[in-house]
């Protein structure tokens, strides 16, 4: 079983839906907060449409986004040591969500979505390695 993760960050629409069916992505999780975006079609009506036009389903699981206090903080001082650490302490709080999530992640060959490229800078490997811890399910991760 594995569940991907995918940034748009350096991505065009198109590209990002050839990347996403190259390996037979059937739902896009959206874990951003605020699903809009300045890069076009990335906001969450256009995207929706548009992925559903590919079959590809598309959730937007807003409480797995990271919140707005510390993304704020990233952006004036870049420190990321905080940023995750601080999302790991709200990641805890959205245990119920963890669990909606792994039961799609069950039954279908998904990927999380987030805007930053590397996953490494993106909240969305965090989100990956929730669903990992349950029930040690052997679920792999991979970032395209």
């Amino acid at each position: 079983m594995r569940l991907y993760t995918i940034g748009y960050q350096e991505r065009n629409l198109d590209d990002f839906i050839c990347e996403l069916k190259t390996f037979g992505i059937s739902i896009l999780i959206d874990v951003r907060e605020i699903p809009i975006s300045r890069k076009k079609g990335f906001s969450k009506t256009h995207l929706s449409q548009y992925l559903e036009n590919n079959g590809i389903q598309y959730i937007h699981f807003r409480d797995l986004g990271s919140p707005k206090v510390i993304r704020d903080k990233l952006k004036s001082d870049g420190d990321y040591d905080y940023f995750f650490r601080e999302y790991h302490k709200y990641i805890k709080s959205q245990a119920q969500i963890i669990e909606e999530l792994y039961e799609i992640v069950l039954g279908e060959n998904c990927c999380l979505m987030c805007y930053e490229r590397f996953p490494d800078k993106c909240h969305r490997s965090i989100v990956a390695k929730e669903v990992m811890k349950i029930d040690d399910n052997g679920l792999m991760v991979k970032h395209i």
